[in-house]
């Protein structure tokens, strides 16, 4: 299994140069059956990182291109009638794709963004009181440019809450940029080297990683530790908790282990707790976040690590 994990990393590296870290994030949030928010400035990588991600894998891919126009059925799909045997079909959106790629999602409007909560949190869809199941596995990928206000709606909590990491690639090294430049020109489409099916598997096999008790308590005393921050005016929710768990448990997967390990949570704390906490000075974009990761860090070292 680990050996089809780095053939995946090493795939989606041969088109994001440079970001391995990144990389590894993005294929732990897949293993943990989350979904990604890749916040970033334009012109880094952001849409080719989700793209590579799905092309990496044998399964359908669909992207959407969010605007301001776009409706909630222009996601969904809708359900229309048949005259000839007088029924109702279902008319299924993009959404039925086990890969999503919501590009600038926050250009659509809330009602649109809000079309997708149920589909990230319960892996379905209800159209006209009929509820239509998402295949598996299925992954929401999300981008999104922190900088640029004009014509955009921010996610609200509840949808931020959904995304089990927001990562951010950051510009390259001088090396990469340079290769990208100068060098071999970057693969347009890249070859499958996972299966679907492989996917799921790998996906059950995560929740079978054991987490022992003292680090469940290490999990719950990083997100209490929001809540009761006087900086923090709205902390980690229940789902941050699990999130965190699930996070854990797919990054000692990656790693071989059968185990977590109280570095595995440290690590990723900040990419799973950041993006969700609401500071008592309010603020948004960058500046915020940075905030946040500062405090969420200071939390961090403050919590007693189990031995």
């Amino acid at each position: 299994m680990q050996e089809k994990i780095n053939n995946l990393i090493r795939n989606i590296s041969k088109v994001i140069r440079g970001k391995d870290d990144t990389i590894r994030l993005a294929v732990i949030s897949l293993l943990a059956r989350g979904h990604l928010l890749i916040e970033d400035v334009p012109g880094v990588g952001k849409t080719s990182l989700a793209a590579a991600l799905a092309n990496s894998l044998n399964c359908s891919f669909q992207r959407i291109q969010f605007t301001s126009d776009l409706l909630p059925s222009d996601l969904l799909g809708t359900v229309i009638y048949e005259p000839s045997n007088q029924t109702f079909r279902l008319k299924s959106g993009p959404i039925f794709h086990h890969i999503v790629l919501a590009d600038e999602i926050n250009r659509s409007t809330p009602r649109t963004q809000s079309a997708l909560l149920e589909a990230m949190n319960e892996g379905q869809v209800t159209l006209d009181s009929t509820t239509y199941p998402l295949p598996h596995p299925f992954m929401v990928l999300a981008t999104q440019n922190p900088s640029d206000f004009a014509g955009t709606f921010p996610l609200p909590e509840s949808q931020l809450d959904r995304f089990l990491m927001r990562i951010s690639l950051g510009y390259p090294d001088r090396e990469s940029e340079r290769q990208v430049v100068t060098g071999t020109p970057l693969p347009r489409e890249l070859r499958p080297v996972m299966q679907a099916e492989e996917v799921v598997e790998m996906q059950s096999l995560v929740e079978q990683v054991r987490v022992e008790e003292s680090l469940v308590g290490y999990v719950l005393d990083i997100v209490e530790a929001t809540r009761k921050s006087p900086a923090i005016t709205l902390g980690g929710s229940p789902r941050a908790t699990k999130s965190l768990y699930r996070a854990s448990q797919a990054y000692a997967f990656l790693e071989g282990n059968d185990y977590v390990l109280p570095r595995h949570i440290k690590e990723l704390a900040v990419p799973v707790l950041a993006h969700r906490l609401l500071l008592a000075d309010g603020g948004s974009g960058p500046a915020h976040l940075r905030r946040a990761e500062g405090i969420l860090r200071a939390l961090i070292e403050e919590a007693t690590v189990p031995l």
